[in-house]
């Protein structure tokens, strides 16, 4: 048997004990790296920084950068180090004579708390402070959960005062940045007569609302006002739309919401500057950083890295057809994140769960494993292929991997004529994905012929047949009749150009979790189609989707403490 990929090499400390061992450059000079004059931060402490939006214009003489988005093969529970991948990435450019800078969005306290924990990275690829990263930030999930929440108090208060407009099928729930399954669903209103009308509602997490939408897609302060007053809280009898600007609440959203549209500026553990910004959910949402944060960092640098949430079927597909479109941005290339536990677990010979350890066979020497996944590769390379962007594989490197196993995953990218390297950045930082970072710049200078996967002239429902057939490899789309009555609905009310997003299970390129690697021979069935008319799509609904997680039996919480230093210990 072969020796393990870096079986040599001592024990990582833990993320936090990196993070907080680091030393910051003071954020004055992150933003100076990419040319960001000082008057437009906004200091939030020692270590980090809004920029103002002026900034955009000032820059907007520069020349673009290359803009390169980071996705993955279908994950385990576990996830595949999209975060760390791209933080490695960035830290390996700047080892190489580049200028890169990141656009990533910001974890939310859910996950955190929860079983995956934060998202800043991980190992010696990291954003820090992690700490201020994971917790709280500078407040804008906390703003965009008072706007929408905001939004629904004054729908109830509506409706206390008598309904005026008629509203019948109230869709605007309440939000909260936490994992409450206690919350999903609640009766309001059940005091007296004047604490407000009684009805059946719930809680969603902050990551899935709207509003968290808008602003990452939104591209400008009057944009955001504009996009606030489309957001369509519910239907009349006769199924007209009743708007958010309707029940008279956008103007004081977008006040709440000023200061969070600017993006906040962080640095990586090497000092790579790094604008964090929004966090929409990947399976329900666009899974996307903010459109602004890049606008920025298009700008800043000579290199964009941003990262899409899940594998590409899922956030990268928003990237391409509701992201890149909106921004007005071309991509040059596209990294795609594989793990040989990721493909192991395609091969349908085990199961992965969240918060439980790997099953120790998955864990041996086995080539023969790997590549009975490795169509799930395959299947994300032709996805990344078929926008007209160059695909690099790069394999996240385990100290549990083989040589071998290594190898299985580069044949199948070349043969695919996918460029593929091995990073170790999370071992080593940024040396660690020097190769990488060489790859990389070699696609970014390839052609590139950009295709969206449907255009806005569609019908709805061709949109999701595109998507279905096109990107997950369905053979068709089966819509239930209140789907169809819906899209008819959405069209008639002249929301048929809007681009289509799917809900769907992260767990595999299908709608069905349990279906491993490639499936061939199934058909997306769309139970239900809803209207995100502020964010500017509709999106169909396959399977149950969890918009307000719940906490396992136990949850990170239980191990985050404070130490007598004032030091946070046990996040991770």
């Amino acid at each position: 048997m072969m020796e393990s990929v870096t079986s040599t090499k001592k024990p990582l400390p833990s993320d936090i004990e990196i993070a907080q061992n680091a030393e910051l450059a003071p954020i004055p000079e992150v933003a100076a790296m990419v040319g960001l004059d000082e008057k437009h931060l906004v200091p939030y402490g020692r270590n980090v920084a809004k920029v103002d939006l002026a900034a955009i214009d000032e820059m907007s003489g520069r020349p673009d950068a290359k803009y390169v988005v980071v996705t993955a093969i279908t994950p385990t529970p576990l996830g595949e180090g999209k975060t760390t991948t791209a933080v490695g990435l960035a830290q390996g450019l700047a080892k190489i004579g580049r200028k890169p800078v990141l656009a990533l969005r910001q974890p939310s306290l859910g996950p955190v708390f929860g079983v995956k924990g934060g998202a800043a990275g991980g190992g010696y690829s990291q954003i820090v402070p992690m700490e201020t990263l994971n917790l709280h930030l500078t407040g804008d999930f906390h703003a965009i959960t008072a706007a929408h929440n905001l939004l629904a108090a004054m729908v109830a208060n509506h409706l206390h005062f008598g309904n005026e407009l008629g509203l019948d099928e109230i869709q605007w729930r309440r939000v909260m940045d936490m994992n409450d399954r206690s919350l999903r669903h609640i009766i309001e209103g059940c005091g007296a007569k004047t604490d407000g009308v009684t009805r059946q509602t719930g809680f969603d997490i902050t990551a899935a609302s709207e509003v968290m939408v808008i602003m990452a897609l939104a591209t400008s302060l009057t944009d955001l006002r504009e996009r606030l007053g489309r957001i369509v809280v519910g239907f009349t009898k006769d199924k007209k739309p009743v708007t958010a600007e309707q029940i008279g609440a956008a103007g004081a959203m977008a006040v709440l919401l000023k200061d969070a549209l600017m993006p906040n500026l962080m640095q990586t553990l090497e000092h790579t500057p790094a604008f964090i910004h929004t966090g929409p959910f990947g399976n329900i949402a666009t899974g996307n950083s903010s459109i602004i944060a890049d606008r920025v960092g298009i700008k800043a640098g000579d290199i964009l890295l941003t990262e899409a949430g899940f594998a590409a079927d899922m956030g990268a597909e928003r990237f391409f057809n509701v992201k890149c479109r909106a921004a007005g941005l071309t991509p040059n290339a596209a990294v795609i994140v594989a793990t040989v536990r990721a493909l192991k677990s395609h091969s349908g010979r085990y199961q992965v769960k969240a918060g439980k350890s790997l099953p120790e066979e998955m864990l041996q020497e086995n080539p023969g494993d790997v590549e009975a996944g490795i169509e799930n590769l395959r299947k994300h390379i032709q996805i990344i292929r078929d926008f007209g962007v160059q695909p690099v594989v790069a394999i996240n490197a385990f100290p549990t991997d083989f040589p071998s196993e290594h190898d299985v995953i580069k044949r199948a990218a070349e043969d695919m004529g996918a460029r593929v390297a091995v990073s170790t950045h999370v071992a080593d930082g940024g040396e660690g994905a020097i190769e990488l970072a060489k790859t990389v710049v070699e696609a970014c200078d390839d052609e590139v012929d950009f295709t969206p996967t449907y255009e806005f002239s569609d019908s709805l429902e061709t949109k999701i047949e595109k998507i279905a057939t096109k990107v997950y490899g369905a053979d068709g789309v089966e819509l239930s009749p209140a789907a169809k009555k819906s899209l008819a609905m959405y069209t008639e009310q002249g929301y048929g150009d809007l681009p289509v997003l799917i809900a769907k299970t992260q767990m595999s390129l299908s709608h069905d979790a349990s279906l491993k690697g490639a499936p061939t021979g199934w058909t997306l069935p769309v139970r239900e189609v809803r209207l995100a008319a502020g964010a500017g799509y509709v999106y169909a609904i396959c399977g149950n989707m969890m918009t307000m997680p719940g906490l396992s039996k136990t949850p990170a919480a239980m191990r985050i403490d404070i130490d007598e230093n004032g030091n946070t210990v046990g996040l991770f």
